[in-house]
């Protein structure tokens, strides 16, 4: 277990030590989709949802996420995030693809904040609208983008996704 950098060479969870890292501006996008019947879709996109308006609570929603990973993620560093942005598109006629990008400057990646908050912001949608569609599917979430620190920048290689 000892290449596993959150278990020491005895296998016991530990916090990675940054401390002597330097602070670099790091940037990671996520992305999840959330599938659904057309009709679900189209009343997220008109705003006519009794519950309000869907796409801004789960932009919210996955704002707040971004900020607080460290405590849902046990061994995640908390870091003081200088930029959360979620972007959240209609897909063909059955789903809503979320975005999400964060940036910080610090001594450690972000990429956890950003997968935190594009499943929390699908996680959203699938909770303000399980009364009208059961059927929803969260899927594909996953790191799109990272740049900054040691390991430098990484883009997720294309393939064919869902549209929907």
């Amino acid at each position: 277990m000892s290449n596993l950098s959150h278990f020491d060479e005895h296998g016991a969870s530990r916090m990675v030590d940054v401390g002597e890292k330097p602070v670099t501006r790091r940037r990671a996008v996520a992305s999840a989709l959330v599938q659904m019947l057309p009709q679900t879709r189209q009343m997220i996109v008109d705003r006519g949802h009794a519950k309000g308006d869907v796409l801004e609570v789960a932009r919210l929603a996955g704002i707040m996420a971004a900020k607080r990973t460290a405590e849902l993620i046990p061994l995640c560093h908390p870091l003081s995030l200088d930029s959360v942005r979620l972007d959240l598109q209609p897909i063909g006629d059955r789903a809503i693809r979320i975005e999400a990008m964060v940036e910080v400057s610090a001594k450690t990646g972000v990429e956890m904040e950003a997968l935190t908050a594009a499943s929390v912001a699908a996680l959203t949608i699938y909770d303000m609208c399980k009364s009208v569609d059961r059927g929803m599917v969260i899927q594909q979430v996953q790191l799109e983008e990272k740049s900054g620190g040691a390991s430098g920048h990484y883009i997720k290689p294309p393939q064919n996704t869902p549209t929907g």
